[in-house]
């Protein structure tokens, strides 16, 4: 990937996620009784940094299709909301079992699990308070709240979560990697720029384009975090690696190699960029978006 665009990107990303951070606060100051450690779980893995990829997402496609930000900021908060809640059980003692996140202690390391798990459950449900408070429009809401729990829920990123466990027991199979991965984070990617769409009140030809970009570009991101998980480093990525290896998960350079593994993670990014081909030049920043998230190395 060009420096000049990868730079730009990140620069982009980071204007953003600033965007995204700034409207969170006046979320994260709670009611008067709320339990302050309670807050304070939230707090610190809402807080921990990342790259808001997901809100991102959101607030790029609803602007692609002529919103404002403001427009698009509930769902973008909605959407961050549940995957900070997805990354603080995934680290628990009783699914993926890890110290360390974007390089500091996991939530349950710094908080106890019990903490842990209750700021998971408040994250999940302050992602529908936003979406229920700071409608544009009710019927928006509504569609949102459809998306996002239908992304969230059994059918979507908690049933991949699900089907990632039972896989550990199973052969390494190509067909269970891309059931685990359309569902535990394509699903949700997929539904961070369906989201934006909605918040545009896009046409349909604006939505299904986006859509179909998101689907792809999660599976590209989950064959990414699977090649840094193998190949990366501790240091860059903030956290342990090669432990997919470990722990017997179904990933694809386990079952087709590093180099095959680069090759899908790099057909998938370019059907996610044909996706947006109706857009035209328009479509530039969630271009150079995609061939950064396959070429990132954190």
């Amino acid at each position: 990937m060009d420096t000049a665009i990868a730079d730009d990107v990140i620069t982009s990303l980071r204007i953003t996620a600033s965007e995204v951070d700034t409207a969170m606060r006046r979320w994260l100051e709670g009611p008067a009784n709320t339990p302050l450690r309670l807050l304070e779980a939230m707090r610190y893995s809402l807080e921990a940094g990342g790259k808001r990829l997901r809100p991102t997402l959101v607030l790029w496609s609803a602007q692609l299709c002529g919103a404002s930000p403001s427009a698009a900021m509930p769902a973008a908060l909605a959407v961050e909301c549940v995957h900070t809640f997805s990354l603080i059980h995934d680290d628990l003692p009783a699914l993926d079992n890890d110290d360390l996140r974007r390089g500091r202690p996991t939530s349950h390391k710094a908080f106890g699990e019990a903490a842990a798990i209750l700021a998971g459950d408040g994250l999940l449900a302050l992602a529908f308070e936003i979406l229920a408070t700071d409608p544009h429009d009710a019927a928006s809401a509504i569609a949102m709240v459809r998306e996002l729990a239908a992304a969230t829920g059994w059918r979507g990123m908690i049933g991949g979560e699900a089907a990632d466990i039972e896989g550990e027991k199973r052969p390494p199979s190509i067909e269970i990697v891309e059931q685990i991965h359309a569902a535990k984070t394509a699903r949700l990617i997929e539904a961070g720029c369906r989201l934006g769409a909605i918040a545009a009140h896009a046409d349909s030809w604006q939505e299904d384009a986006l859509v179909r970009y998101g689907k792809n570009l999660g599976l590209a991101f989950q064959a990414a975090d699977d090649l840094l998980d193998e190949t990366g480093a501790a240091e860059s990525l903030g956290k342990p690696v090669r432990r997919d290896h470990q722990n017997g998960k179904q990933t694809y350079p386990r079952v087709v190699g590093v180099e095959a593994s680069r090759r899908l993670a790099e057909d998938m990014t370019q059907k996610a960029i044909d996706s947006l081909e109706p857009f035209g030049e328009q479509a530039a920043r969630l271009i150079a978006l995609a061939r950064y998230v396959v070429a990132r190395e954190c």
